[in-house]
């Protein structure tokens, strides 16, 4: 029995928990306003909101309802376009019809969604981040610049408010229904049992944490797979420092990472990284752990963590044990994990004062894409020489690949023009892309090359460092 709240109403539902919500949404309880696009995460048709109560606060964030299974709306309220209408038009709809932000229509709803989303933000209410909050929707009849104008107009009224509460001023500005005020109170009382693993049975066990890729490569059988839901496991969650060491939980999501206390204050960079780093929805979503799961070359959270020499701890429900993260991949798609292990925690040593950490991405668009090549680094100085370096690249190779041959290169060394270009030629030693839609082998070393100087450009503010030999 899968318990929760779709818009005003509470769903007790014993449908298959691996059930795609908007497939729930559209097909059983026939809210057509959520559309279906891309089913890939991509277009924002068929976004949602997605609230729950963490730490006693009620928070919403956007999600794209064709990759989130119903099983992860579990004691949570789901919002669709139809769950934001007030009599007439709300504040958000008024500005799209004022400005002509709508067109043929079929993207609006999830405009609508997004930007309620961001009315429920603490986010500061500028233009630039009203923008953001929709990052990932788009518009195919290319009305952005209305849209703009919309939102915009959209951040100036939520800048009105100085101290009320989000949902109050929401609801007291005509932006969102007065239901959303007795929200928090009915998740608190909604009866949610307790979750456990799935009986075994023939099919194979899958443990499930966001979604956002496993739905995009095997949707259709994941109705007839047995699936953990990882996110039911408020032990899975959190990020914490304890001494010198971060600890993040399997199902710590990126804007988690990107709104802790923790990584802003370790890494002021941060914003500028997870801004290379998918969609607001996406983010809002996948998982750090799902992230390395899935194993792939190019993803941007492996390549991170790499330079970071985290540790993962592997738990089969019963023992732990300890492994890199360096060492957990084993050729293209193969784990030094058994079936039957799911990561538990992810560990790091947090940068002290004398570490620099900086993270490189290229793709065909500049924001919003799965990278042509990626690559981050961390380096510990001692009286301007490197005592500790790791060194991370993906898109190179059939693996999330760490560098090691330049990681023991770079030991003892200055940042100079002779080090960089040393450590860039030994790198092409240690890489073997193919050409494939996001570019040439021969492009990918190229970029690699670029990328890496690009680290040592960062470090020393020296733009004079040339980005090309």
């Amino acid at each position: 029995m899968v318990n929760f709240i779709l818009n005003q109403n509470t769903i007790s539902t014993t449908l298959p928990k691996g059930l795609l919500l908007l497939d729930f949404i559209r097909y059983h309880q026939r809210l057509t306003g959520t559309k279906i696009g891309c089913r890939e995460g991509d277009c924002g048709a068929c976004t949602v909101l997605v609230g729950e109560i963490k730490n006693g606060e009620l928070k919403y964030r956007s999600a794209t309802s064709c990759l989130m299974a119903i099983g992860n709306a579990r004691g949570k309220h789901i919002v669709t376009v139809e769950g934001i209408n007030v009599a007439g038009l709300n504040f958000i709809q008024q500005s799209f019809t004022d400005e002509g932000a709508s067109q043929c229509g079929f993207c609006t709803p999830g405009f609508m969604v997004s930007l309620a989303g961001f009315a429920l933000s603490n986010t500061e209410a500028t233009p630039q981040a009203a923008i953001d909050a929709v990052n990932g929707n788009i518009c195919r009849c290319t009305g952005y610049k209305s849209i703009e104008r919309a939102t915009a107009k959209i951040a100036q009224k939520l800048a009105e408010n100085k101290q009320q509460d989000a949902i109050a001023f929401a609801v007291e500005n005509n932006i969102l229904p007065d239901y959303f005020t007795g929200i928090k109170e009915r998740l608190l009382q909604l009866v949610v049992p307790a979750s456990s693993s799935p009986a075994p049975t023939q099919s194979p066990l899958k443990f499930l944490g966001g979604g956002t890729d496993l739905y995009v490569q095997q949707h259709e059988t994941m109705l007839q797979t047995d699936i953990d839901f990882l996110m039911d496991n408020s032990a899975l969650n959190g990020i914490v420092q304890i001494d010198n060491r971060c600890y993040m939980g399997a199902t710590v999501s990126a804007t988690d990472m990107l709104e802790s206390p923790v990584f802003q204050q370790y890494f002021p960079s941060l914003q500028a990284h997870i801004k290379l780093v998918s969609s607001t929805p996406i983010r809002n979503m996948a998982t750090i752990a799902g992230n390395l799961v899935n194993a792939s070359p190019i993803g941007d959270f492996t390549i991170f963590f790499l330079a970071l020499n985290a540790q993962l701890l592997l738990s089969d429900g019963h023992n732990v044990r300890e492994i890199p993260l360096q060492h957990f991949y084993k050729g293209y798609k193969l784990l030094a994990k058994k079936p039957e292990e799911f990561i538990e925690k992810i560990y790091f040593e947090l940068p002290s004062a004398s570490t620099k950490f900086n993270f490189e991405k290229v793709c065909k668009r500049t924001h919003l894409d799965i990278a042509s090549v990626n690559t981050a680094i961390s380096l510990q100085m001692e009286n301007d020489c490197i005592a500790v370096a790791h060194l991370s690249a993906g898109g190179v190779g059939p693996t999330p690949a760490y560098l090691t041959k330049c990681v023991a290169y770079l030991k003892g060394k200055s940042i100079n023009e002779n080090t960089i270009n040393e450590v860039i030629a030994i790198a092409q030693t240690e890489i073997s892309p193919i050409s494939d839609t996001r570019g040439t082998a021969a492009y990918k070393r190229l970029l690699l090359g670029q990328l890496i100087r690009a680290h040592f450009v960062v470090f020393s503010g020296n733009k004079n460092l040339q980005l090309s030999q």
